[in-house]
């Protein structure tokens, strides 16, 4: 069984200059077929691309949708390769190694309440009554 793993680029929002190429068109594609080389040199099969939302921040407390376009590309785990070195273990599948995120642990104290320091008793102010309005009759 063969086993996968993926890696998601942006797709280039900008041509790249090159010599014979004139139009954005053409700019643009020099810059993709870099990009797609640059993947392919490194083992990576170009799968498809995709246009995904994605959920930014605008000011404080504002969000907008907007829409990225990714490139999908992916290569073999050669899994098969120790299998074919240890013949008893091949009747066996070996999983994908992947890489777990590590996390390490809040320090107590930032969960911890601070004593309760003496505070100073605020003085009250009386509120002013708003004045009635006299209508004339």
């Amino acid at each position: 069984m063969k086993h996968y793993e993926y890696q998601v680029v942006p797709a280039p929002k900008k041509g790249e200059k090159a010599k014979g190429a004139k139009t954005a068109a053409e700019k643009f594609a020099v810059a993709l077929t870099n990009l797609m080389n640059r993947m392919g040199a490194e083992g990576w099969d170009y799968i498809r691309a995709d246009t995904l939302p994605c959920e930014e921040r605008v000011g404080l407390t504002g969000s907008k949708t907007t829409f990225q376009n990714m490139l999908v590309f992916r290569r073999e785990m050669f899994i098969e390769a120790v299998d074919m070195l240890e013949p008893e273990t091949a009747h066996k599948t070996i999983p994908p190694k992947r890489r777990e995120p590590t996390l390490s642990p809040i320090p107590a104290e930032l969960f911890a309440d601070p004593e309760p320091s003496e505070v100073e008793p605020v003085a009250v102010m009386p509120i002013k009554a708003k004045p009635e309005k006299i209508s004339a009759e």
